[in-house]
């Protein structure tokens, strides 16, 4: 019988090994979830669609200092009563022009031009920096399941000791060896630990479904931390490098900065505004037409070629007080686009601050959670043998299990929360590519 039991056990672990090997080949990792949210994140493809549409902010700024070349004709009817000759005719005339005007001095459309080289390069920074928030909305999505997985997990093996330790005081009460306050003591931790693990089958199925929303696929597995992996410390490991770096380099502050020069410029476009312009202007048309007589005679028909070629002055001498107005307007947005510049700045110094404080924290609390798992498993160990011999009670079992099972949850949310900061970091740098994406999937298994 023991051996059969024996060959039972190890077929058992020969099926389960092979599960999980199964389980992994299939399960998802880090950089597939990312993929896919590339490809499927609406938010995304509006930035995308944002960017193609700033980036022909470029030819539309060089087509003012292009020439341009239009084409327009005419054709007229024309009742001519001449009362003095007593004569009456009707006639038509019609005629086209082509026309050619090339700017020789339009200030406002040079800054235009400068303007538009300046919008395609802050539509680059607004996507690079939307394209970096999808980058830490796929790592958090995917870090919040595994907690929430691993959350489960705690909760459910929490409720099956609580459960054990339950049928076991009412076995010793039953026996008369403890009192009924260690049932109902029991009792009470087994149907918590059961709504704990409702509510954590609740937030699992939740943040699923985030995932869901953000790849547009179902994971029905996901590849977590391997065991026993270390967690690295940010490079370079100072501080103030970090905070430096991201108020000079993150996107958001070279969105604001690229901003507060387009405002720079338009205050000077709209200053431009009193200043003349001078254009080379060349046409060529016909224009051909029957005039009328001085007589009952047949009406003379006269057909004309015209060319010109010159240059053409415009002086703006006063227009209501609209362009002092739109300089005035354009100063104040300037201003407001320096103060944007300072708040980008700021906060994103803050973030680096927030990132590198949570990323070395983190490193610390799992350490830390790693020493107190070993312990609270030891702790659990000697009550339950404590308990055994009657040296401890029902409540130090269950104190000590609810304690190691708190421990294994906040061991695994504190892994997770140190990786995401790790990105944040690097978001908040402006540094965050996709091999750091990698970097972190190569932990996985």
């Amino acid at each position: 019988m023991k051996r059969r039991a024996k060959m039972a056990a190890t077929h058992l672990a020969v099926a389960m090994a092979a599960s999980l090997t199964a389980f992994a080949a299939t399960a998802a990792d880090l950089e597939q979830v990312h993929r896919e949210a590339l490809s499927y994140d609406a938010a995304l493809a509006a930035a995308r669609a944002s960017l193609e549409a700033g980036r022909e902010k470029l030819p539309q700024g060089r087509a003012g200092l292009l020439p341009a070349l239009n084409l327009t004709g005419n054709s007229n009817w024309n009742d001519v009563d001449l009362k003095h000759y007593n004569v009456s005719r009707g006639y038509n005339s019609n005629g086209w022009q082509v026309q050619l005007t090339q700017p020789l001095f339009r200030w406002q459309n040079w800054v235009q031009y400068k303007q538009g080289e300046m919008q395609a390069a802050l539509a680059e920074a607004q996507y690079q920096l939307a394209r970096q928030d999808l980058t830490l909305r796929a790592a958090q999505a995917y870090f919040d399941v595994l907690v929430a997985q691993d959350i489960l997990a705690a909760a459910s093996a929490l409720h099956e000791a609580n459960t054990q330790q339950l049928a076991l005081a009412k076995k010793s009460f039953e026996v008369g060896t403890v009192t009924i306050t260690d049932v109902h003591e029991a009792q009470s931790r087994a149907d918590l630990s059961s709504a704990q693990t409702i509510a954590a089958e609740s937030d699992l199925a939740v943040k699923r479904h985030a995932l869901t929303v953000l790849t547009g696929k179902d994971q029905d597995a996901l590849k977590g931390l391997r065991k026993g992996v270390a967690l690295s410390r940010p490079e370079p490991a100072e501080l103030q490098q970090w905070v430096t770096s991201a108020e000079n380099g993150s996107y958001a502050v070279q969105a604001a900065q690229i901003a507060r020069e387009i405002s720079d410029r338009e205050v000077e476009r709209n200053r431009a505004g009193h200043l003349p312009t001078v254009d080379l202007v060349a046409s060529y048309g016909n224009a051909a037409a029957s005039t009328a007589a001085l007589s009952a005679a047949a009406p003379i028909r006269t057909n004309t070629d015209s060319t010109i070629v010159g240059v053409q002055l415009a002086m703006p001498l006063f227009q209501g007080g609209a362009t002092n107005s739109r300089v005035r307007e354009a100063a104040a947005l300037r201003d407001k686009a320096t103060a944007d510049l300072d708040n980008a700045r700021r906060t994103s110094a803050q973030n680096a601050r927030q990132a590198y404080l949570g990323v070395t924290s983190g490193l610390a609390q799992v350490k830390a959670f790693e020493a107190a798992q070993v312990s609270s498993r030891s702790a659990l160990e000697a009550n339950k043998l404590g308990y055994d011999v009657g040296v401890r009670i029902n409540i130090d079992v269950l104190n000590a299990q609810s304690q190691l099972y708190d421990t294994l949850q906040k061991l695994s949310k504190a892994r997770y929360d140190t990786l995401m900061a790790q990105l944040k970091l690097k978001a908040a740098a402006g540094t965050l590519v996709d091999d750091d994406i990698k970097a972190i999937n190569v932990l996985l298994d």
